[in-house]
């Protein structure tokens, strides 16, 4: 179902999913790439993403940050961007009283999704795909305690794995590392490996 969300800067386009229930016990909401890099929220990874979590029952929420497709505003460097997270938690949260809710990035909005969705109270767990640790800073998930996912390519170009295994190292449990062999940053050729193992993984850690 396509909407706009309400936020600080205007209307933000974006596609609701309700999966196989109107009643979903848990929710997830994503967030796509670069927008200076034709990130938008049809992007591939974010789709094959939202696919696992409604194959496992969830609704899923992705949206185009300011500036992208029909969505108000401009671009602001991830600063604004945070205030998109927030008024599509906002959003979920409303439509879905009390479920848990799953923050969602892939690369640049893996960065400002779980920027917003580590302190707020009403996300309860961050998983983060093609995340760029070395192009931006994530030490602010180190004092999170939420259960945080992974997931990354071998032979990412553009975030090499030994900077997301630095920072891992540094992060408190519970954590988790799913590494898909061989996939690139765009996870090229490897989408269906990566939806499988996101399903996977959500199966055995959301509320059933």
């Amino acid at each position: 179902m396509g909407l706009m969300l309400p936020s600080s800067v205007g209307p933000l386009e974006a596609i609701l999913e309700e999966g196989s229930s109107s009643d979903p016990k848990a929710v997830a909401i994503l967030c796509h790439p670069h927008p200076q890099y034709g990130g938008t929220m049809h992007n591939k990874v974010v789709v094959r993403a939202a696919q696992a979590f409604q194959e496992a029952g969830m609704a899923t929420l992705r949206f185009n940050f300011r500036g992208v497709g029909r969505s108000a505003g401009t671009f602001d460097f991830g600063e604004g961007e945070q205030e998109d997270v927030a008024a599509a938690i906002a959003f979920m949260a409303e439509r879905y009283p009390k479920r848990p809710i799953w923050l969602t990035g892939y690369s640049f909005g893996a960065w400002v999704g779980l920027k917003v969705g580590a302190r707020d109270e009403r996300v309860t767990t961050l998983v983060a795909i093609g995340a760029a640790v070395a192009l931006a800073d994530f030490r602010f998930l180190e004092e999170c305690a939420k259960p945080k996912l992974f997931i990354h390519g071998t032979k990412d170009e553009f975030a090499p794995l030994e900077h997301l295994q630095a920072l891992m190292l540094t992060l408190p449990e519970p954590k988790d590392l799913i590494l898909i062999e061989g996939a690139d940053h765009f996870f090229t050729g490897k989408l269906e490996e990566l939806k499988d193992e996101l399903l996977r993984y959500i199966r055995t850690h959301a509320p059933s």
